[in-house]
């Protein structure tokens, strides 16, 4: 559905006021937001690589970039420091985030490569950015904080920790925002390769980004099985969302970075973003951030 090609396209959003797609560019340091109805693709450059976005409930947006929380005011293109972390890890950047259900911002870091192929281990961390700006860590030594949601009970938080090949569940307190109890879900088969974003539809099944896998599949977190498998024609699949008018439609993003000339010529669909159809389940609305 958009043929503009992003180096490395995640963090799906729909968003329902808009009637638009928001996602990212982590590598292009770009915010975007494509419109079904004009076919439009509209962006805002930041300064640093820019992880995540969600919805603000004021309007605009929450982002996770560089090494910091922001807000994002689309109209005036500004971005608003809200706090910045990690500074004593230069080579650290957000990756993937979401809004949980009571409006808080929960965001994760990881180490970028130095060099193809190589990174520090276990230098990321999981964050929650409440709404009074406040920040709690709530997991450490992560290589790369990925894909999250939570359960339609709000009992439990599924995350991904990419170069562990895994979902993990964890207890959560809707009260107090906070995880616990990790425990394993799914491990990815090896033709699945790596995971990378995630959501969650109105049945409770997830549904995850299979990153040089080309697909996404659904699990059951009841059973920790996968109950079934999308392809997608590009293999740098990266994360997905529901959306539409009734949330029937899933988007999916992908990325070209990471492929070399010779997969890239193979490969004309890299780092577009696709729409899966009749899959026969919705999503659910996204939550926003409550400042």
């Amino acid at each position: 559905i958009v043929k503009e090609k992003n180096r490395m396209g995640e963090c799906p959003v729909w968003e329902e006021r808009e009637s638009a797609l928001v996602y990212v560019d982590i590598n292009s340091q770009k915010v975007c937001r494509w419109s079904p109805l004009t076919n439009e693709v509209q962006s805002v450059s930041v300064d640093a690589r820019v992880g995540s976005v969600a919805l603000r409930q004021c309007g605009g947006y929450v982002i996770a970039l560089g090494t910091r929380f922001a807000f994002l005011d689309w109209d005036t293109q500004a971005v608003t420091t809200i706090l910045e972390l990690e500074q004593d890890k230069p080579n650290n950047r957000f990756n993937d985030g979401k809004v949980d259900p009571k409006g808080r911002f929960f965001a994760g870091t990881m180490a970028e490569e130095t060099a193809p192929g190589v990174r520090a281990r276990r230098q990321g961390a999981l964050y929650t950015l409440f709404p009074n700006h406040s920040v709690i860590k709530q997991l450490d030594q992560v290589d790369i904080s990925n894909g999250l949601d939570w359960s339609l009970d709000h009992r439990t938080f599924f995350h991904i920790d990419s170069l562990a090949y895994a979902v993990h569940a964890f207890s959560y307190d809707a009260h107090t925002g906070k995880i616990a109890c990790p425990k394993l879900l799914y491990h990815l088969e090896k033709e699945e390769q790596m995971p990378d974003g995630m959501c969650t539809d109105a049945e409770g099944k997830l549904w995850v980004a299979c990153i040089d896998g080309g697909r996404v599949i659904r699990i059951d977190p009841e059973t920790g099985k996968r109950i079934q498998t999308v392809r997608l024609p590009t293999p740098r699949i990266t994360s997905c969302c529901f959306g539409g008018k009734d949330y029937s439609e899933m988007f999916v993003t992908s990325a070209y970075d990471g492929l070399d000339e010779t997969a890239l010529a193979k490969e004309p669909h890299a780092g577009e973003i696709f729409k899966i159809t009749g899959l026969g389940v919705k999503g659910i609305p996204q939550n926003f951030y409550a400042a």
